[in-house]
């Protein structure tokens, strides 16, 4: 899943990737709101609340914010400089690395949440959430090609529309039935990552109420253990 790049990705090699991690995303996100009170995958409402807290002045939400915003792109900076680096040196496996990264930091925030008091436990954890979901969105859509992307729902609800539409309008006006198979591939994938990343979100929510910051160590395990295969394909 973390290995085939172009003409070697199959819809269902992108939907296990896709449905897996952003199964993940879903639960980060939802745990992470319920430790400090901000989706750490949601940059649209992050933007959005910012846009509010700078029209009533509220200084301490917009540099929350910022930081947010600003952690997710450093997240996805980080990420592509690492597959850029990754396929100059023909590694295959840069993608598996980096998630294998997020899965490291993501103990680390687990340790966090568990360990250091209230005060720098907050920002720690929404800032480090948000740069683990910007490297993980941004590693997903460039060995996808930008078919797949884990924490940016808007966009996959949208292709969701346009491929549900297509496939409705198909039935009025036939179109070639090799045409109508992609839809329909388009459809079942985009539409799988939407429902994972809500029952992730789900599962995060009870679990990470039950299990606190253990929650979070499991997380980073089953990123472990998504990654661990593809690190070992060298060239």
């Amino acid at each position: 899943m973390l290995v085939h790049e172009g003409a070697e990705r199959t819809v269902g090699i992108d939907g296990r990737l896709g449905c897996s991690l952003a199964a993940i995303a879903g639960a980060v996100n939802a745990a992470g709101f319920l430790a400090v009170g901000y989706y750490s995958a949601n940059m649209t409402g992050n933007v959005s609340t910012l846009a509010t807290g700078l029209h009533g002045g509220h200084s301490g939400l917009v540099a929350s914010c910022l930081g947010l915003i600003g952690a997710f792109v450093v997240g996805a900076v980080l990420s592509t400089l690492l597959v850029n680096a990754g396929r100059r040196r023909a590694l295959p496996s840069i993608y598996a690395w980096s998630i294998l990264l997020e899965a490291a930091l993501l103990g680390i925030l687990g340790l966090v949440d568990m360990l250091l008091p209230a005060t720098p436990r907050g920002p720690t954890l929404a800032y480090g959430l948000s740069f683990l979901m910007g490297l993980q969105n941004a590693t997903v859509t460039r060995i996808s090609g930008a078919r797949v992307r884990t924490t940016h729902m808007t966009g996959m609800l949208t292709d969701v529309g346009i491929e549900l539409a297509d496939w409705l309008d198909s039935f009025i006006h036939p179109v070639d039935p090799a045409q109508l198979a992609r839809t329909r591939e388009r459809l079942w994938l985009h539409g799988g990552i939407v429902l994972s990343f809500t029952a992730g979100g789900i599962a995060g929510a009870f679990l990470y109420g039950w299990w606190s910051a253990t929650f979070l160590l499991v997380l980073a395990g089953l990123l472990v253990c998504l990654s661990f295969p593809g690190t070992r394909r060298l060239r």
